[in-house]
């Protein structure tokens, strides 16, 4: 029972932790400018990037890495704890799955959000550092060649999976399916800039 109510807690704040909408909060506070009535109205550091570039190039840069790190650390600190109060490793996947859909899902903006992708990474990096790694060096190729945000994501995120896949770097729970779950959010949240690409609209950054 006591391991359940651990558990439980965990969940709930990797949740509530993952909610937390950064990306706003930044946007807001120091460029005075609402992030979800901009751009995409995603939260997230694409959307804070070309949202405060319009006001202010150079804060717009500031505060995009700013909502990187802090979405990162969402995903990498909840796990971290959950690593010492040594927690199972399914537990402390569930914890990882649950922080990014926190931040798609945010409780604090009436289950809207971002695409999870700086959160998803953060996980990542704890739990699959070699093919996260791998993955970041995709998203630098893509960004230099496509220059469009949300194909550099995917295509990190599909190299990871894959990466992991074939090093057989495996989760140590004897199944994939909370790996499949956070790309499968991720790539649900893109849908409409996966649209925006095959129809030739998606906004280069």
């Amino acid at each position: 029972m006591e391991y359940l109510n651990i558990n439980i807690m965990f969940y709930l704040s990797a949740y509530l932790v993952g909610s937390i909408p950064f990306g706003l909060i930044l946007a807001k506070l120091f460029a005075k400018v609402n992030i979800q009535q901009s751009g995409s109205q995603s939260i997230g550091a694409t959307n804070v990037l070309r949202v405060v570039k319009e006001k202010d190039p150079r804060l717009a840069q500031k505060l995009g890495i700013a909502t990187i790190l802090f979405d990162g650390t969402k995903g990498m600190g909840i796990i971290t704890v959950a690593y010492m109060f040594d927690l199972s490793l399914e537990t402390v996947w569930a914890v990882g799955v649950l922080s990014v859909l926190g931040h798609c899902y945010s409780i604090y903006l009436v289950f809207e959000g971002g695409k999870g992708v700086a959160t998803a990474l953060g996980v990542f990096l704890i739990l699959l550092p070699i093919p996260t790694l791998i993955g970041v060096v995709v998203w630098v190729a893509s960004a230099k060649l496509f220059k469009i945000s949300s194909i550099s994501s995917l295509a990190a995120l599909a190299g990871i999976m894959l990466s992991a896949i074939v090093l057989n770097d495996g989760l140590g729970i004897n199944s994939n399916a909370p790996l499949y779950i956070i790309i499968f959010i991720i790539f649900y949240k893109h849908i409409p800039n996966i649209i925006r690409v095959f129809q030739g609209k998606e906004k280069k950054i």
